[in-house]
């Protein structure tokens, strides 16, 4: 990753050109930098799909914008690492004035994937029991903040001190280490034996078979992250009906991103939902952006500013 400068981009028809206060920074983006994700960017590329800023100008046939507007990017193909971007009108969404920058380029990936794994994948339902596995970081504490709204029962996990008191901020009811307290006994003993309905699972290599034991009837275990392969006994998913999903968020229609869009900028006007910021780092600090995205023990998002 190096930084470069080209030309000021241009808004073209139904497009908006935004400056961009700070762009979010997601494992995804790692992996397409490192060369391991299926789908390779064509060079050169510059990374990036969640970014919040300031309307500069629009395009032709642009309806719901106007310079000066306060906005953030929703499932753009690349670009958000610069200091000026050019979206489709579609892919921008107002950004109210109590959400920081920061917050909003925190909003796209990680409050887009949780709503994906609740709803679309998980198909929560109010009153359930949910388990979130690794809710420190930004698409765990998403997950809880809109499990909470949803009026789902939060359960979650997190590696270090500052990451436990993060998930209890964001609404959890009850939170475990996750390296020495969540066992068999520990969730059964705090779901009144019933286990969990749904488990969001933010590192399936390692957790997998342990979240099977944890399901409780007709459960669901909704993979968003793994980092290797893992083995399981199938048998687990028998005796309780329980499923395996995996999910990207690429895979969303329309009408799913509509939806949780719908529901995102409900969340941000009654402050329900509020990303929690790890870190912010300088445009030209993008690679040791990249490298503290993938280490364990952060607790919520890391963003860079252009400015």
């Amino acid at each position: 990753l190096k930084l470069e400068e080209f030309p000021d981009p241009v808004a073209g028809p139904g497009q908006v050109l935004v400056r961009v206060m700070a762009a979010g920074v997601n494992p995804v983006e790692a992996y397409q930098r490192s060369g391991l994700y299926p789908r390779k960017p064509a060079l050169p590329w510059v990374p990036g799909t969640d970014a919040a800023g300031q309307v500069l100008a629009c395009g032709t046939g642009v309806s719901r914008f106007r310079a000066g507007d306060r906005v953030y990017t929703f499932c753009i193909p690349s670009g958000a690492y610069a200091s000026l971007l050019v979206a489709p009108e579609d892919r921008l969404r107002p950004l109210p004035d109590a959400v920081s920058y920061d917050q909003g380029a925190a909003l796209g990936v990680p409050y887009g994937t949780a709503h994906y794994a609740l709803h679309a994948r998980g198909r929560a339902v109010k009153g359930e029991r949910l388990l979130v596995r690794g809710a420190s970081g930004a698409v765990g504490l998403a997950t809880v903040q809109l499990g909470r709204a949803f009026g789902l029962r939060v359960i979650g996990t997190a590696g270090s001190e500052a990451g436990l008191a993060a998930v209890l901020a964001a609404g959890a009811e009850r939170v475990f280490d996750h390296r020495a307290e969540l066992t068999f006994e520990a969730l059964m003993a705090a779901t009144e034996g019933r286990g969990a309905d749904l488990v969001v699972e933010m590192l399936a290599n390692r957790n997998l078979d342990l979240d099977l034991q944890l399901l409780a009837p007709k459960g669901r275990v909704i993979v968003v992250g793994s980092r290797g392969r893992v083995e399981i006994d199938p048998r687990l998913t028998m005796g309780r009906d329980s499923e395996i999903r995996g999910l990207s968020l690429a895979n969303a229609s329309a009408e799913e991103l509509a939806a949780i869009q719908a529901d995102l900028g409900v969340g941000l006007a009654n402050a329900s939902l509020r990303p929690v910021i790890a870190e912010a780092l300088s445009l030209d600090q993008a690679a040791q952006a990249h490298a503290a995205v993938m280490r364990d023990g952060k607790v919520g998002k890391i963003v860079l500013r252009p400015a």
